[in-house]
């Protein structure tokens, strides 16, 4: 049996953009430092992949209901 304690991590979709931006940010400031353990690595940026890939969804369907708003003025 393997000694990895699984990391759990609120679901990205359940956090607010803010948080997800705050946790990326963590996430980096980790990664950057010599506190970073390898064997957290892994997990780490699967983790920060997540939150990027939430934040560019919500991004993205932000973008597209201004449009829509913006689009109903003219």
């Amino acid at each position: 049996m393997s000694d990895e304690k699984k990391e759990v991590f609120t679901p990205a979709k359940d956090l607010t953009y803010s948080q997800a931006v705050a946790e990326l940010e963590k996430i980096l400031r980790l990664m950057q430092s010599d506190e970073c353990d390898i064997d957290r690595l892994a997990a780490l940026t699967r983790r920060a992949t997540e939150l990027i890939a939430e934040c560019r969804s919500r991004l993205v369907a932000t973008d597209e209901e201004l449009r829509a708003i913006l689009d109903q003025q003219h």
